[in-house]
């Protein structure tokens, strides 16, 4: 295969899977040695083992972060300070891109960016939704609800009236307080009720 022939296969897509190289009578050593010689020529970035995203000037967009973490790691969506951000729950610009998984915690460093995947229980794994993050891509990304109390979930002593006012929680008029208690009860620790019911308190304050 052609580098032409790849860009052409991609149809615009900046991100993909060496996987979708495989279908087909194809030989699997010589697509990763395609892919390798493609990455030392500087045509391809290796983001991690089978991903791999178009470089510049091949690429017509830079690919979104959201979508180079939901791509590095499949059973994960985009929630904590990065969901947060995102939805204008918190004021800080976010330099690493948080996630939560069903996968192990780690953090990836790449030439597109610093990446955070957290671990969380299958059970808890829901909340999140697909979100057109700009033209045509899609991203999953946790609701605004979902991402406060994972972060809660995930940080230690995180309940406190200390911790959940220095957030600085702005346009809390995006956050219903309903689902938040709704959320916070299917965690079924009382942390988590502890703390949406500080969170709603400062919200109506």
């Amino acid at each position: 295969m052609k580098f032409e022939q790849l860009l052409k296969l991609l149809n615009g897509e900046t991100v993909f899977s060496s996987s979708m190289l495989l279908a087909g009578n194809v030989s699997i050593s010589v697509i990763r040695k395609q892919l390798t010689r493609w990455v030392s020529k500087g045509k391809l970035i290796q983001l991690r083992r089978g991903i791999y995203a178009v470089a510049q000037p091949y690429r017509d967009i830079q690919p979104h972060p959201f979508l180079i973490a939901n791509m590095v790691k499949r059973a994960s969506y985009v929630s904590l300070q990065s969901a947060l951000a995102y939805f204008g729950i918190i004021p800080e610009y976010v330099p690493i891109i948080t996630s939560v998984t069903t996968g192990r915690t780690e953090e990836l460093t790449t030439k597109l960016g610093r990446f955070q995947f957290r671990h969380i229980k299958k059970e808890l794994f829901w909340g999140y939704k697909e979100v057109e993050v700009s033209n045509g891509i899609k991203v999953f990304i946790a609701l605004p609800e979902k991402s406060l109390l994972d972060l809660i979930y995930l940080t230690p002593q995180s309940d406190s009236i200390e911790y959940l006012e220095e957030l600085r929680l702005q346009n809390t008029e995006n956050i219903d307080t309903k689902i938040l208690m709704d959320f916070a009860q299917k965690y079924k620790t009382p942390k988590l009720s502890r703390a949406a019911a500080r969170i709603i308190n400062l919200i109506q304050e």
